[in-house]
């Protein structure tokens, strides 16, 4: 019997995701990159920021955010929220966590690399939420209507 190494076995393992399956743990991976504050914060990561606040006309690129910045630009979202996402993104390696020591601490958010390419993915979905919105409303309405 051989042995495998650590990189044969994640090699191996790679060919053998199938999210269609009860056990992958790539559902894990997609159940966490579904989630509305995960999109947003990608995003917003991202440089996807149309709130037409001065400086904004680097839109588009990305950029490190501060806890306070992205916790203004997603309204609704709990401090909780947000603070269990951002570690769950660092923990996944989708951003980077940057502490400054200054008086107070600074705290900055960046995507790497891995982050990045999951943005792409997700601009498109907000994208496509804010521009097919209004027909998925009407379409809710006439359902409703026919129902009642």
């Amino acid at each position: 019997m051989t042995t495998m190494k650590a990189a044969q076995k994640r090699a191996q393992a790679k060919v053998e995701y199938n999210a269609f399956l009860a056990g992958c743990p790539s559902r894990q991976l997609l159940d966490r990159i579904s989630d509305k504050w995960v999109v947003l914060i990608l995003c917003a990561l991202g440089g996807d920021d149309d709130s037409g606040r001065p400086g904004a006309a680097h839109a588009d690129a990305p950029r490190a955010m501060r806890y306070s910045e992205i916790s203004r630009l997603l309204a609704g979202i709990s401090q909780k929220m947000l603070t269990q996402t951002l570690r769950s993104l660092e923990h996944d390696g989708l951003l980077t966590r940057t502490v400054t020591p200054t008086v107070p601490v600074t705290v900055s958010y960046e995507l790497t690399d891995l982050g990045l390419s999951l943005h792409h993915m997700t601009r498109g979905l907000r994208d496509w939420a804010q521009t097919h919105m209004a027909e998925v409303l009407a379409n809710r309405e006439n359902h409703d209507a026919r129902t009642s």
